[in-house]
Order: C-alpha cells, then structure tokens, then sequence
C-alpha cells in the first residue's frame, strides 16, 4: 500500500534543494562584488607624499620605409633599327622623237592629190524592189469595187443599196421558190437609184426558182450607181445578191 505522505516529503525535498541552490547563487554573486571593490577603493594617502603620475607618451610613428619606386610602366622600348627605305625607282623619260620633216609640196602636186578628184568606186548593187503585198490598188478611195465582168464583158461592180427592198416587196414572189438559198443577178444601173436589164447569174439550190423571183421583183430595187475615178457611173453595171431565208440580205 502506497505510502500517503510520499508526495508531500517529495515537495518539501525540491523546495530544500531549490533553497540551497539560490544561497549558492547569492554567496557567489557577493564574492563578486567584494573582489571588484577592492581595486576600486583608493586609501587616502598620508600628507608630504609624492604622488606618482603616470604619463603615457605615444611612441614616434615609425618612418615610412621608402618605397621601391614602381618600375616605369611603360619600360623604354629597345630601341628599332630604322628600317631602309625601298629606293624610289627614278622615271625613264622616253626619248623625245624628233618630228617628221616637213615635205614641200607644189601648186600641181596638191592639185594631183585632190581627193574630190579620185574617180568614186561603184558602190554595192541596189536590192530589188521587193514585192508588195495586199490588195490590188483599188483606185480612187471611195471607188466601188469592182466584182467581175458583166455578161457583155463590161466591168461589173459591187452594188450599194439607196433602199434596200421590203420583205412585202420581196415575199410575194419569192413565194414561189423553195429556200432556204440565194440568188445573185447582173443590173445595169439607171437614172433615180433604178436598176434595168438584169440577168440571172447563178442560183442556190439549183432548181430553187429564187433567182427567176428575183429577176422578177428586181424593178422595185434602189441601188446607187457605182463610183468610178471618184463619179457616180449611171449604166455601169452592178451585182446584187438576195438570200431568201438563211439571214440578212446582202448585196
């Protein structure tokens, strides 16, 4: 069984240790002092004596040790031998040519040596006119072309129209023929745009009969006679070609 009193006889021992510790502490602390004081009281000294003072003087700074002066930083150079020259190479003067003697020459002699005079070489042969290309010359501009002989073997000429004919002209004799085709014909030209004496030329499809209702429809045509030299020709003669229903008419 536990003894009751262990916890009490165990405080009552750390109090006692803690107790002697600070004693401990508080006896150091006053040998401390005492060892201080004791350079710091100064008896005083009995009269007639000589007090000693004490002088620090400060010894000389030594003297400053010369310096070995630095070696010059830029040491002298050795010394270059000048180098030689490369010799200056002297000019070569050409000699002077002496100039051509002059030659005398007579009034006759220069009149012999005229070169206006010296017959002229033939030059190179002339190329021959090349050939121009293009059409035939057509004359006066403006002229009416010319298309062919006429059954009497005039000239015969594109025709120009004044008017061209109405298909109300034109239709009802061309209902007689079978198209689509053309036709063309001859026309002498006549006063006030009329055409006169024509004749058939040719005609497409053969058989188609276009160009007998041409050739029959032609009175009613107004076509400007044709201009050449620059003159309207009446009773030259003219070509006129109707196309019966593959496009525009055309002359």
């Amino acid at each position: 069984m536990p003894n009751p009193l262990t916890p009490l006889l165990e405080r009552l021992r750390n109090r006692e240790q803690g107790t002697a510790l600070i004693l401990a502490l508080v006896v150091e602390a006053l040998l401390v002092l005492a060892v201080l004081s004791i350079g710091l009281y100064d008896p005083p000294k009995p009269p007639g004596t000589a007090s000693l003072v004490s002088v620090n003087v400060a010894a000389p700074p030594a003297p400053e040790q010369d310096q070995p002066k630095p070696e010059l930083a830029q040491a002298k150079a050795p010394l270059q031998t000048p180098q030689e020259k490369p010799p200056v190479p002297t000019p070569t003067v050409a000699p002077v040519q002496p100039a051509p003697p002059i030659i005398q020459i007579s009034r006759s002699q220069m009149a012999e040596l005229d070169i206006a005079r010296l017959p002229r070489q033939p030059g190179p042969p002339t190329a021959p006119p090349k050939g121009t290309y293009g059409p035939v010359d057509a004359g006066v501009p403006g002229d009416s072309k010319r298309v062919g002989s006429a059954p009497n073997g005039e000239p015969m000429y594109a025709a120009a129209w004044y008017r061209e004919p109405y298909d109300s002209e034109l239709s009802g004799y061309l209902s007689t023929a079978d198209g689509p085709g053309w036709a063309l014909i001859a026309c002498r030209t006549a006063p006030d745009y009329r055409v006169e004496d024509c004749v058939g030329l040719g005609e497409y499809p053969q058989g188609s009969r276009i160009e007998r209702a041409v050739l029959a429809a032609a009175w009613q045509f107004k076509v400007r006679p044709p201009r050449v030299g620059g003159v309207a020709k009446i009773g030259e003669w003219v070509r006129i070609r109707i196309e019966y229903g593959i496009g525009p008419r055309s002359r």
